[in-house]
């Protein structure tokens, strides 16, 4: 009797665990479906000496491509595909090398 409680119990908390990992997911699919700039967390407040315009011209070059590689990526990992080097200077994960 006693284990019939005890089992009912954990599957009502594995039951409670599994539909709040499910609303998560939700606020994940929604945030990721929103296109657009996003503020850095925990930097908002900082102090830096850098500027606007500092690298501009090396960042607009090397990071060219990355928001278009790094949605390729979300969507081949989500796919659950092996991640295919495009180029000599990419990985396995399909990031570029330095």
């Amino acid at each position: 009797m006693a284990d019939r409680i005890l089992e009912k119990q954990h599957e009502h908390e594995r039951e409670q665990e599994r539909e709040r990992l499910r609303k998560l997911e939700q606020q994940d699919l929604e945030v990721e479906s929103k296109r657009g700039a996003r503020p850095l967390e925990g930097f908002a407040g900082g102090h830096t000496t850098w500027t606007g315009d500092q690298d501009d011209q090396a960042a607009a070059r090397v990071h060219a491509g990355d928001a278009d590689a790094a949605r390729e990526a979300s969507e081949r990992q989500a796919r659950l595909e092996p991640a295919e080097p495009q180029s000599e200077d990419e990985d396995d994960s399909g990031l570029r090398r330095e």
